[in-house]
């Protein structure tokens, strides 16, 4: 399974969603997500503590803890050089005007596409919408 960092977030988060994500995490077979998803989990937990939802220490402990479960292999984590990031921006540059794409949503997509992934499993709106146009089903608990 292929997820975004907005559901990797949920995992270590208590969010809405997170309950029902993690009995989807313990029934997959693995789960994948590109590399793009260290700093921008970071981010993630940083935009918590600056917003107060949790401690400076909790966010470092969080992010320690993911970085462990790539380490362990629950989070089986893609890179994200120079040929994939081209292919995005080609992804990118094809898709209908129409279709609201974000950095971080093409460099996702274009990973679970070329990993060969059906599915993509988030809760971002855009990235559900453009999921389609990489050829993936956009999914959401």
């Amino acid at each position: 399974m292929y997820f975004d960092t907005t559901y990797i977030a949920k995992y270590y988060l208590n969010e809405p969603e997170s309950a029902a994500l993690r009995g989807l995490i313990r029934s997959a077979d693995a789960l994948y997500s590109s590399v793009w998803a260290i700093p921008e989990l970071d981010c993630v937990f940083h935009r918590h503590v600056r917003e107060g939802a949790i401690t400076a220490r909790t966010g470092r402990a969080l992010a320690l803890l993911f970085l462990n479960h790539v380490n362990d292999g629950l989070w089986k984590l893609l890179p994200a050089g120079e040929p994939l990031l081209r292919r995005a921006g080609a992804m990118a540059m094809s898709a209908p005007s129409r279709v609201f794409l974000r950095t971080a949503d093409a460099v996702h997509l274009t990973t679970a596409r070329d990993l060969g992934e059906s599915e993509v499993w988030t809760n971002d709106r855009h990235m559900l919408a453009a999921a389609s146009h990489f050829g993936l089903i956009g999914r959401s608990v």
